[in-house]
């Protein structure tokens, strides 16, 4: 091996790799009891038996959740990022306790106080029952994680823009929406996305609120389903769905990402 260059080490690892995985499938796929995972995990009478409730009623809510929590995250996202760059002592210091509070915390810490902590201290809840608190407090919590995001891409504007647009008599706050904004979220929209499928993922995190019937999300529907075939199938429908909603935004993703490589 010491004689060996380092493409041929490299080349010799690689191999053995592939090797390695290639023996573990066919170990896997000789021991495995495929009758029983099939029965238990790919059963089509249960796969039947959740539609079209797993379309119409699960995927739907979590799309509605994933969409209205972004909503409501970029909106304090932005103004989050704007006070975090502002030359106000104060606000710059309201932005960066609140990002730094909301990024440490976990998302289902914030969700529990928003439906539950603030109830009880001031009884007085989101309007909304589970949509309300659950899409506000995802909300607040990637609200903070866009606002970084954000204000990373206004600091990769060049600055000669600002110096150009103020140079032409427009004012700070017409500089930073007509010009400065637009290009940063041009460079954002990739990071954005992502967020949008992690948001996506995280309404999972809804069942600790509470659900009806018509209010459930993939996993909640799932799990309850679950619990009355007794089997595991209805993860397995959950998971696909969810691969289903988030595989194409991940696509875009890499799109948009080698576009704006090709753009430098």
């Amino acid at each position: 091996m010491k004689n060996l260059t380092p493409r041929q080490r490299t080349r010799i690892y690689v191999v053995s790799m592939y090797t390695l995985a290639a023996a573990i499938a066919l170990f896997v796929g000789f021991a495995a009891d495929w009758e029983r995972i099939g029965r238990n995990f790919f059963n089509t009478e249960i796969m039947r038996d959740m539609f079209p409730d797993v379309i119409l009623i699960a995927a739907r809510n979590t799309i509605i959740y994933t969409a209205l929590s972004f909503t409501i995250g970029l909106v304090l996202a932005l103004m989050l990022a704007l006070m975090r760059l502002s030359s106000i002592g104060p606000f710059r210091a309201f932005a960066i306790a609140y990002i730094e509070l909301f990024r440490g915390l976990p998302a289902l810490i914030t969700l529990i106080f928003i439906g539950f902590g603030i109830p009880l201290a001031f009884r007085w809840s989101i309007p909304g029952g589970t949509l309300g608190a659950g899409s506000v407090g995802l909300a607040i919590v990637a609200g903070a994680y866009m606002a970084e995001t954000i204000r990373a891409g206004i600091e990769a504007v060049p600055k000669g823009q600002t110096e150009a647009a103020r140079s032409l008599g427009m004012s700070k706050s017409r500089t930073m929406f007509s010009i400065i904004l637009p290009q940063a979220f041009r460079i954002i929209i990739p990071p954005l996305t992502n967020e949008l499928v992690l948001l996506i993922k995280d309404t999972s995190l809804f069942f600790v609120l509470g659900s009806t019937p018509g209010s459930k999300e993939l996993t909640k529907f799932s799990r309850d389903f679950m619990n009355s075939a007794k089997n595991a199938t209805p993860l397995t429908v959950a998971a696909i769905v969810y691969l289903i909603i988030t595989l194409p935004l991940t696509f875009l993703v890499r799109r948009l990402e080698k576009s704006a490589a090709k753009a430098r």
